[in-house]
C-alpha cells in the first residue's frame, strides 16, 4: 500500500486530535501500519476509514472499520479482537466481513424486483446499521482502486455498485457516497457519454459556479429586505443525475432547468410562499415547472416549493423552497425521496426501518442502545431471505422451510422435492431457513408429495400457497385413490383416539358428504383436515365424562358459560349465556365472533369458520364482536400411549417432544418387552386444548421406532 502519510497524520486526520498510544484506535491504526506491505486486491482499511471520517461517525465504527482490513482476516486474529477489542467489536467485524465475502449475483437480480429482494437481504442480515455505512464506504474505495483495473472486473463492480449499492446510500441518506458510487460506476460502464457530459459541465463550470453564487447572493439580499430569515445555497448536480435526467426527459443539456439549481430554507410555511412570490416577481416563472408539494404533499409525505425560472440573463434556474422541518422530514423522516426517486412501491415497514437508520447515522443524534438493538427488527421482523444456487434472491415468511422455498420455486419442483441442502449441508424439511441461507432442493423424478405435508403440526409448510398446492395436488388424483389414502388416514386417527365404534354415515353428515365414499374421498385430497376429523371425532363419539375437562374443575363443567366468567366476552352485552361453537372448536388465541342463537345463547366461532364464511346475508346482523377473557388459562389430564420398537434413548426423545411443545408431564408408565424389543408406554400430560394434544401426537409419530400413538382414558 502506497501511504499518503504517516501514521501520525492517518490518526490525526481520523479522529481531528492526538491519541494515546494505548488507545484502541491507536492500537487498530498500529495492526494496519504491520500488515501494509502485504499485497491485496481488498482497499486499505484506513483509506475507508478517511472516507466515513469525512461523514462525522463514532470511534466504534472507525475501529470496525480499520480492524476488517482483509489482510488481518484470520481466526486468531478474530480471537485477539475479542480479548482486546471486545466482543461487540468482534461480532461488528464478523458481520462487515460475512457481507465482504458474500457473492452477490447481479444477472440474477437484473430485474427490479430481484434487485429490491437483495437489497433487502442484505438489510436483513446485517446486526447493525453501521455495518452496511462501513460496506458503502469500502464500495467507493474499491470504484477509485479500478480506475486502473482490469475492464471486465470494472464494469461487474459496476453495474453491482448501481443496481444494489447506491440505492442503499440514498435510503440511508449519505448523499457523499452516492454521488461518488455513481458517478464511478457511471464512468466505468458508460465512459463515452461519461466523458461527453463531463466535458459540457466542464466547460461551463467556473461560469456556471459564478452564475450560482450571483444568484444566491440575489435571494438571499431578496429575503433580507422582506424580513425573512433563509439558507439559500447552491445545489450541485452530479454527472449520473444529469445523465439520467436527459434520458428520462429525451432533452439535451442546454434544455435541462436544474443544471443551475438553488436551495431555500426558511422558518415557516408562510416563508415559504413569500419567498415564491419573491422569486416570480423578480423573474419570469416557467411555465409547467411549478410544483406545490406542500398544500400537495407527494404520497410518502414529501413537502416543498418547486419551481424554475428564468434567472439573471435569462438562464434557467431551478429553485426549491421549503422549511428545516421539511427539509428535516425529507432527509431523515419517512418521506423516503429514495422511494420516488428509484421509482419502487411503498412499503410502510420498511419506510419505518429506514428512518431508524438513518438517525444512527446521523452524527448529532444520541444513539441510545435500544435504538441500535432494535433497528434490525423494524425492517423485516417477519420476513426471510434465502438464495437459490444461482443466487437469486427468495422471499418468505420467517419461519418457512426448504417445502415452502421449493413451491415457491415452481410448483412441480415442490411436488418432487424429497430433501435438501442448505449452505451444502444436508437439513430436514421441517428445518426453518435463515436469512442468506443458500438453498438447494433435491427431487426425484416422479412427483409424489405426501399427505404429512398438510399436517399443520409436523411444521413441513409455513405458507398457506404451498399447503394449497399440497392440497390441489391431492384433489387432482384418482377419486378411488383418493377415497383409500382418505380411509386409511381415517383409521389411523380413529385408532389413535382410541375409539371402536364409530358411525361413519354420521361423520360423513356431519361434514356435509354425500356418502362415506365421498367422506373419505374428501379425507384423501385434504379437503377435510386430521385436525378436523379428530375435532368431530372427540365431539361426537367421546363420552361427556372422557372429554377434556380442566385438572381444577373436574369432573363437570358446564358447557354453557355467562359472559364475564372470565372465559368469552360478549362486547356491549351483560350476562348472556355463550358456548363454543362444535363446527369449528375455537382454542384460547383464536380471532373469534360470537352468532346469537334462538333461544341458546350466543355460539361463538372462530373468524374464519366456514359457517361464519358463508352465513345468509339475511342472517348476519346477528353477528356479533367477541372476544377471550383474562382468565382462560386450564390445563386438562390426557394420557398418550405410544407402541414402538425398543432402542436407546426413545424416552428422552419423546419426552423432548412434549417439552419443546411445552407440555408438562405428570405420570410415565414404561414397559419394555426384551425378547420382542418392543416398548410400551402410558404417558400422561396436562394439555391446554386439542390442537396441542394433536401436534404433539402428530410429532412423537414422527420419531424413529415409533410404531403407533394413541390417545388413552385416564
Amino acid at each position: 500500500m502506497a501511504q499518503r502519510y504517516s501514521m501520525d497524520e492517518y490518526v490525526h486526520k481520523l479522529t481531528g486530535k492526538d491519541l494515546a498510544a494505548d488507545s484502541a484506535l491507536m492500537r487498530a491504526c498500529e495492526y494496519i501500519w504491520a500488515v501494509q506491505d502485504k499485497p491485496t486486491t481488498m482497499p486499505c482499511s484506513l483509506e475507508v476509514a478517511l472516507i466515513l471520517a469525512e461523514l462525522g461517525v463514532d470511534e466504534t465504527t472507525l475501529l470496525v472499520t480499520l480492524l476488517s482490513d482483509a489482510r488481518l482476516n484470520t481466526e486468531e486474529f478474530m480471537q485477539k479482537i475479542a480479548s482486546e477489542f471486545g466482543d461487540d467489536i468482534r461480532k461488528l467485524v464478523q458481520n462487515l466481513r460475512w457481507i465482504h465475502e458474500f457473492e452477490l449475483n447481479t444477472e440474477q437480480a437484473s430485474g427490479p424486483e430481484q434487485a429490491e429482494r437483495l437489497r433487502r437481504m442484505l438489510l436483513a442480515m446485517v446486526e447493525d446499521v453501521r455495518v452496511v455505512l462501513i460496506k458503502l464506504a469500502y464500495r467507493v474505495q474499491r470504484l477509485r482502486m479500478l480506475a486502473t483495473g482490469d475492464p471486465a472486473m470494472r464494469e461487474c463492480v459496476a453495474r453491482e455498485t448501481l443496481e444494489v449499492f447506491t440505492p442503499l446510500a440514498n435510503r440511508l441518506g449519505i448523499g457523499q457516497l452516492k454521488w461518488e458510487l455513481e458517478d464511478l460506476s457511471f464512468r466505468y460502464l458508460e465512459p463515452l457519454t461519461y466523458r461527453r457530459v463531463a466535458k459540457l459541465l466542464e466547460e461551463r463550470r467556473e461560469e456556471r459556479e459564478q452564475y450560482i453564487k450571483d444568484a444566491v447572493n440575489t435571494i438571499r439580499q431578496m429575503l433580507e429586505d422582506v424580513g425573512i430569515k433563509a439558507e439559500v445555497y447552491g445545489r450541485p448536480k452530479h454527472i449520473y443525475s444529469i445523465w439520467k435526467k436527459m434520458s428520462a426527459k429525451q432533452k439535451d443539456f442546454d434544455e435541462l432547468f436544474d443544471v443551475r439549481a438553488v436551495r431555500v430554507t426558511v422558518e415557516t410555511v408562510a416563508d415559504c410562499y413569500t419567498a415564491l412570490g419573491q422569486v416570480h416577481g423578480r423573474w419570469r416563472h416557467i411555465a409547467k415547472e411549478f410544483d406545490d408539494y406542500i398544500a400537495n404533499p407527494k404520497e410518502n409525505g414529501y413537502r416543498s416549493l418547486h419551481t424554475a425560472v428564468f434567472g439573471p440573463e435569462g438562464k434557467a434556474l431551478e429553485i426549491q423552497i421549503r422549511t428545516r422541518e421539511m427539509h428535516e422530514f425529507a432527509e431523515h423522516g419517512v418521506a423516503a425521496h429514495w422511494r420516488y426517486k428509484e421509482g419502487s412501491e411503498s412499503d410502510r415497514r420498511l419506510e419505518k426501518g429506514i428512518e431508524s437508520l438513518r438517525k444512527l447515522l446521523d452524527p448529532n443524534e444520541t444513539h441510545e442502545e435500544e435504538l441500535v438493538d432494535s433497528f434490525h427488527t423494524a425492517l423485516f421482523p417477519d420476513r426471510v431471505f434465502v438464495l437459490t444456487p444461482k443466487g437469486a434472491v427468495i422471499d418468505l415468511p420467517q419461519g418457512a422451510t426448504p417445502l415452502d422455498f421449493a413451491y415457491i420455486v415452481h410448483t412441480e419442483i415442490g411436488h418432487r422435492c424429497r430433501g435438501a441442502k442448505v449452505n451444502g449441508r444436508i437439513v430436514p424439511l421441517t428445518y426453518e431457513l435463515q436469512n442468506g441461507e443458500r438453498v438447494d432442493v433435491l427431487t426425484t423424478n416422479k412427483p409424489q408429495p405426501s399427505r404429512d405435508w398438510m399436517n399443520s403440526n409436523l411444521g413441513y409448510l409455513k405458507t398457506s400457497r404451498a399447503r394449497a398446492k399440497v392440497r390441489s395436488w391431492f384433489k387432482h388424483q384418482d377419486y378411488e385413490q383418493n377415497a383409500l389414502d382418505g380411509r386409511v388416514a381415517f383409521d389411523r386417527e380413529v385408532n389413535r383416539i382410541g375409539l371402536h365404534h364409530v358411525d361413519v354415515q354420521q361423520l360423513a353428515k356431519h361434514f356435509k358428504q354425500k356418502s362415506t365414499e365421498a367422506f373419505y374421498a374428501a379425507i384423501g385430497c385434504g379437503d377435510i383436515t386430521n385436525g378436523q376429523v379428530a375435532s368431530a371425532l372427540h365431539e361426537l363419539f367421546i363420552p361427556h365424562d372422557e372429554k377434556l375437562i380442566p385438572l381444577k374443575a373436574r369432573p363437570s363443567a358446564p358447557k354453557k358459560k355467562q359472559a364475564g366468567n372470565d372465559e368469552v366476552s360478549v362486547r356491549g352485552v351483560a350476562n348472556l349465556l355463550t358456548s363454543i361453537a362444535n363446527c369449528c372448536k375455537p382454542v384460547p388465541g383464536d380471532e373469534i365472533i360470537g352468532f346469537i342463537t334462538r333461544g341458546q345463547g350466543v355460539s361463538v366461532h372462530r373468524q374464519d369458520c366456514a359457517n361464519i364464511i358463508n352465513l345468509d346475508a339475511d342472517k348476519r346482523g346477528r353477528l356479533i364482536e367477541a372476544e377471550w377473557g383474562a382468565g382462560i388459562d386450564k390445563t386438562y389430564p390426557v394420557s398418550i400411549h405410544i407402541e414402538a420398537i425398543d432402542r436407546q434413548g426413545l424416552l428422552r426423545d419423546v419426552t423432548k417432544v412434549l417439552a419443546d411443545g411445552k407440555v408438562d408431564v405428570i405420570g410415565v408408565n414404561t414397559l419394555s418387552n426384551k425378547n420382542e424389543q418392543t416398548a410400551d408406554m402410558t404417558i400422561t400430560a396436562e394439555i391446554s386444548d386439542l390442537q396441542q394434544l394433536g401436534r404433539v401426537m402428530d410429532k412423537i409419530a414422527q420419531l424413529p421406532n415409533i410404531v403407533n400413538v394413541s390417545r388413552s382414558k385416564v
